[in-house]
């Protein structure tokens, strides 16, 4: 017995295939899991979407299906572009009833619903429409946070 010595790059490349193989199959899992726990996300709304369709490429989510209202659409959009490490929402969610679609405001510091209903509304008592236009995604109409997005709906 004893030590044999070998050039690192030459022979079989059967060790690097199986390697790259390997790491092909773990990002193809990794890449399902994602896509799975966004699709998750969206599933906790308790939004109805007919035929829901999640994609993350890279940093940038595709999301499709057919979503009951211009709201509902709305809040999915919102759901996925508020995760951390998503970039983008690529929407291509039609809706069943069509109506006007809302503003999208991102929160800057110092910011209040008051004080975002006061910019779009010019009144900072309508701050519960704001907050009602955001429910599930807000708990309390309190506990907003800045680069967050919100929908600002147009008044009736």
């Amino acid at each position: 017995m004893g030590l044999f010595s070998f050039l690192k790059k030459a022979g079989s490349g059967a060790l690097k295939e199986k390697e790259a193989a390997a790491k092909a199959a773990a990002d193809e899992a990794s890449k399902a899991y994602k896509n799975d726990l966004l699709a998750d996300i969206v599933k906790s709304l308790g939004i109805s979407i007919k035929d829901l369709s999640v994609n993350l490429i890279d940093d940038v989510v595709i999301v499709s299906g057919v979503a009951h209202s211009q709201s509902d659409k709305e809040k999915i959009v919102l759901s996925l572009g508020n995760v951390e490490g998503v970039s983008a929402v690529d929407d291509r969610i039609s809706v069943e009833i069509i109506e006007p679609a809302a503003v999208f405001y991102e929160v800057k510091s110092g910011d209040s619903l008051s004080k975002i209903a006061k910019a779009h509304y010019s009144d900072a008592n309508k701050y519960m429409e704001i907050f009602e236009a955001n429910k599930p995604l807000l708990k309390d109409p309190n506990k907003i946070y800045p680069g967050q997005v919100l929908r600002i709906p147009p008044l009736d």
